[in-house]
């Protein structure tokens, strides 16, 4: 496998898609789901260590909204790991970047800021407005 250049930015000058592009996001999602990984692993870690209970109600009560907090997080960290492994799943056969929409390209920006995205910005919007009109 080949790592990503440090230098290399993926550029609307260049073919949609092409392998080096492919691979920069590869590499992007990779790297994000690591993080995340490592991030759940210290979660794990804390939630034994942390198991002492607090002779203080008010402790207590604090303690339990913190884990209940972290709990929450990493659940939602949890489906985001699903969404990257999705998109990892798309790059290998040839749909990620595009819209699942009317597949058309999903911009550059929005992978960018976004590699998970299925939808083009413009879908996106769609989505949601229709969704506020059920709501």
């Amino acid at each position: 496998m080949v790592k990503k250049s440090k230098s290399y930015k993926p550029t609307n000058k260049e073919k949609f898609m092409n392998s080096k592009m492919k691979q920069y996001f590869r590499q992007k999602l990779l790297d994000w789901k690591t993080d995340l990984l490592k991030e759940s692993n210290q979660t794990l870690s804390n939630l034994q260590s942390d198991n002492v209970a607090k002779p203080d109600i008010t402790d207590r009560a604090s303690e339990e909204i913190d884990r209940a907090f972290e709990l929450r997080t990493r659940d939602r960290e949890r489906k985001l790991i699903n969404k990257i492994d999705a998109a990892l799943h798309r790059i290998e056969d040839g749909t990620y970047g595009y819209c699942e929409e009317t597949g058309e390209p999903i911009g550059l920006k929005r992978l960018e800021a976004r590699p998970v995205a299925t939808l083009s910005l413009e879908a996106q919007e769609m989505h949601e407005k229709a969704e506020k009109r059920l709501n």
